[in-house]
């Protein structure tokens, strides 16, 4: 499923990219920074859960993996997504971050459930 990969490398870039950008963008105070490096690394590990589910999917797609794909997408944008935001913008958007908390570990669940799928 080449949208997975797509998708992964996606989340890739934009890790690394905000990752710098925490890193060197003057006037932020330490616990922006802290949300920068949390979002970035939590993306990244799901940057490449994206690509497992891309290289899984290729030998044999299942429903299971399409939303656990979809969750880790999902995950990273409202999870990371909601943390850049509040760094660099000063926009606190409420359960955004939780629920992309939840779309992670709901990805989590469905890789494991799809280890047990039929075959």
């Amino acid at each position: 499923m080449r949208v997975w990969l797509a998708l992964g490398a996606l989340h890739g870039f934009v890790a690394v990219a905000a990752g710098a950008l925490g890193s060197h963008a003057p006037g932020l105070d330490e616990a922006a920074h802290t949300w920068v490096r949390t979002g970035a690394q939590y993306q990244a590990i799901h940057a490449l859960a994206l690509i497992g589910v891309a290289a899984l999917a290729e030998r044999r797609a299942t429903l299971r993996l399409a939303f656990a794909g979809l969750a880790f997408f999902l995950g990273g944008l409202a999870f990371s997504g909601g943390l850049y935001a509040r760094a660099f913008l000063g926009v606190d958007l409420g359960p955004v971050v939780p629920a992309g908390g939840i779309a992670f570990l709901s990805g989590w669940l469905l890789l494991f459930l799809a280890a047990f799928g039929r075959r």
